[in-house]
């Protein structure tokens, strides 16, 4: 994760050179990209393409939101957005004109309330579509309005409105990879935020630099939102090892600017995690992935699978020689950059926080026996440690779907699990009402 120093893109960019000269031009292309893409970032997000343009502004909850569900956050006036211009050019199909207006009207005036520090040029929407924010690491996303409706008790509809759940992506992940978890929370009536650290914020990271900055500012974010009413609390949903890392590191904020935000967090599930060390063996596998994309093993799921006295065996295919090579290369460079003082301290006090200083709320475990990345013995050793700890422990192994790929491949069982897990172990009024 972002515990590397400013040292990890250099070594990183060497590694890559030795790769491009020793295997195929697939792997140099892959590299190339991924240049291309750390120093074309800047100007990717300022300038996308509009295909592009408008698959991101569909995501976003803008144009879902009524103005009155938006007064309410007195914390919006203090998020750094452009001031939109809108154009009021076709109806929304969700409610009638009258209404429509109505609430564009308010919702530009609290944009315009809002402080504009650092605000990009004013972007243009039309009724029907979303704002498009440039340049972010996180977004928030409003209850849909039919969730109320379905939610159950109106006690249970309230404490589900009081809710925040927020989303850590896994490495290499974008807003748009994270929006049907959004949705699914959304419809039963939360609050969502989903973060997501770009790769080369991560290669490049350094100590204050713009990865530490977006996690802090998230952080205070979720303490501005928590600050306004005390029955107000959050739920975290993270994604492989980096989702993981980012969540210790945001328990650590959390205990150094006010520990009682600690006991503010009712749940936590992690997906496709976690490792209780810094292993160069899990590392590579994970950059791997990231790198290589649908090319690369990690995206596959297990050819077969049987049931034996002993366990489960689990028959998966074989790496590429390519991403052979790139793996070998990549353990090779972790096994050096882990062990490196600073970066060692650094990862060993967010691990020991994950490991020690949890909060003493529920933890449910989605993972596989068939992860290529996050191997299923080092998940089940640490949830059995954290029910030694006293803890409340959920787990579920997919056992044949591949990493950070669970709910793709069995979206029923994966909302089985979650729904199970927020209405019986998270949403005390829900539970008992049922």
């Amino acid at each position: 994760m972002g515990s590397l120093s400013g040292i990890i893109q250099r070594p990183l960019v060497a590694a890559a050179a030795v790769i491009t000269a020793s295997v195929s031009a697939d792997v140099s292309e892959r590299f190339s990209s991924l240049r291309s893409l750390v120093r074309g970032s800047e100007s990717e997000q300022i300038a996308p393409s509009v295909s592009g343009l408008v698959q991101e502004e569909r995501s976003l909850w803008v144009s879902q939101v009524s103005a009155s569900k938006l007064a309410d956050l007195s914390f919006v006036s203090r998020i750094c957005v452009p001031v939109p211009n809108v154009d009021l050019l076709a109806s929304n199909p969700s409610c009638s004109l009258a209404t429509s207006v109505t609430s564009l009207s308010a919702l530009r005036s609290v944009y315009q309330s809002a402080e504009l520090a650092k605000a990009s040029k004013p972007v243009a929407f039309t009724i029907g579509a979303s704002l498009v924010v440039p340049d972010i690491s996180y977004r928030w996303h409003l209850p849909e309005p039919s969730a109320v409706d379905m939610s159950g008790s109106s006690s249970c509809v309230s404490e589900k409105n009081r809710t925040v759940v927020v989303l850590l992506g896994w490495l290499g992940s974008k807003q748009k990879h994270l929006k049907k978890y959004a949705d699914w929370y959304t419809s039963k009536g939360y609050h969502v935020i989903t973060f997501t650290l770009p790769m080369n914020e991560i290669m490049s990271y350094q100590v204050g630099g713009k990865a530490e900055k977006n996690i802090e500012s998230l952080v205070n974010h979720l303490a501005d939102w928590l600050d306004e009413e005390q029955k107000k609390n959050l739920v975290f949903h993270t994604f492989s090892n980096t989702g993981w890392l980012t969540y210790g590191a945001i328990l650590e904020k959390f205990q150094k600017q006010d520990s009682s935000l600690m006991g503010r967090v009712k749940g936590c599930i992690v997906d496709s995690a976690p490792v209780a060390a810094a292993d160069p063996t899990v590392w590579a596998s994970g950059f791997s992935a990231a790198f290589l994309k649908k090319s690369s093993v990690a995206t596959k799921g297990s050819a077969s699978s049987s049931y034996e006295s002993n366990g489960i065996n689990i028959s998966q295919p074989k790496p590429a020689a390519t991403e052979t090579a790139l793996l070998l290369v990549l353990e090779k460079f972790f096994a050096v950059i882990l062990n490196l003082p600073k970066v060692n301290r650094r990862l060993a006090d967010v691990l020991d926080t994950l490991s020690t200083a949890q909060p003493s709320c529920p933890q449910l475990y989605i993972y596989s026996s068939a992860d290529r990345v996050i191997p299923v013995e080092q998940v089940e050793s640490f949830i059995v440690e954290q029910r030694k700890a006293g803890h409340e422990v959920r787990a579920c192994n997919f056992i044949s779907s591949p990493h950070v790929d669970h709910f793709r491949s069995n979206p029923e069982l994966y909302t089985a699990e979650l729904n199970h897990f927020m209405n019986n172990f998270v949403l005390s009024c829900c539970h008992h009402s049922s």
